[in-house]
């Protein structure tokens, strides 16, 4: 009789603790996809003064401006993590061609609110590429203990569902880079 009691102790012990870790994973997830979406954030807010301080310079620029006020809004109304995944690739290409654009234009570069500005969006596009990477680090331990026996049990028996990655559909980040120092 003791011996059953013990045996069923220990499974209720075990499934409690299984399902806690899937929490926890789960908990540590969400958090991560808060950071980015932080950090994305961060970085829309940015832009306007950004746009703002370019604008004087590049009047001919009109449509690159236009762009990035319709990503804002498209931002706005995403809620899942490819959509917004699509919408920061089309935001880096976007800022790529402004800051391509700004070399054409010194002074613009030696102004001092577009340095600081510049400097800012460096910086939180660095905290997005480490938050990225800190949300797949997570989605990929969570996913795989979903799949894990014994762990899966649980999982399935608790709904848990598989979470998708942070991915880029930028195909020209995937090409290999040609280095060529005779240019």
């Amino acid at each position: 009789m003791w011996i059953v009691i013990a045996i069923i102790a220990v499974l209720v012990i075990w499934v409690i603790a299984m399902y806690n870790s899937l929490v926890s994973a789960k908990l540590k997830v969400d958090n991560a996809w808060s950071q980015i979406d932080v950090q994305l954030q961060r970085r829309f807010d940015l832009i306007p003064n950004f746009v703002e301080t370019v604008k004087g310079y590049m009047t001919h620029e009109s449509e690159t401006f236009e762009k990035i006020a319709s990503l804002r809004t498209s931002w706005a109304n995403s809620s899942s993590v490819a959509e917004k995944a699509k919408l920061d690739n089309e935001l880096s290409d976007t800022l790529k061609t402004i800051m391509a654009v700004s070399e054409n234009y010194p002074d613009l570069k030696a102004n001092t609110n577009f340095s600081e500005l510049s400097e800012e969006l460096r910086n939180t596009e660095n905290k997005i590429s480490f938050s990225r990477q800190f949300y797949n680090d997570s989605v990929t331990m969570y996913n795989t203990k979903l799949e894990l026996f014994p762990s899966n049990i649980i999982a399935n028996m608790f709904n848990f569902k598989a979470r998708e990655l942070f991915e880029t559909e930028n195909e020209e980040a995937r090409k290999n880079v040609k280095v060529d120092f005779n240019k």
